[in-house]
């Protein structure tokens, strides 16, 4: 017999609508796994670290990355899309910048919860 599984089958009905009621609508955990795929490229997920820290520029951003303007640009273009960033223009340089404080808090507790892991 499977050891990580139950041996018997019991249904739990209070604990069962409990869940069922505080749980998300579909819909609303779709438009968060499309937030942690994401988050789940290293290179978003860098972008977004170093925007957590202060706004920059495509130019300081490739260059932080050791990558090109084209890749960095892509990278932007998808967080910016999803709302994650917002960029604007000074002149022609353009700045990008987290567009919703949170977010920094969600990398922070990321980062917390992998280093506890690592332990």
């Amino acid at each position: 017999m499977n050891r990580d599984v139950c041996q018997v089958t019991v249904i739990h009905e209070g604990r069962l609508a409990e869940v069922r009621r505080k749980m998300p609508k579909a819909e609303d955990m779709a438009v968060q796994a499309g937030l942690y795929k994401l988050l789940g490229d290293p290179t978003r997920l860098r972008l977004l670290q170093a925007l957590a820290m202060t706004e920059m520029c495509v130019c300081d951003l490739a260059a932080l990355l050791d990558s090109t303007l084209s890749a960095v640009s892509h990278q932007l273009r998808l967080l910016r899309t999803s709302v994650l960033v917002r960029y604007r223009k000074e002149g022609k340089m353009v700045y990008y910048s987290l567009a919703d404080a949170r977010l920094a808090s969600v990398l922070l507790e990321g980062q917390r919860f992998m280093a506890e892991k690592r332990r």
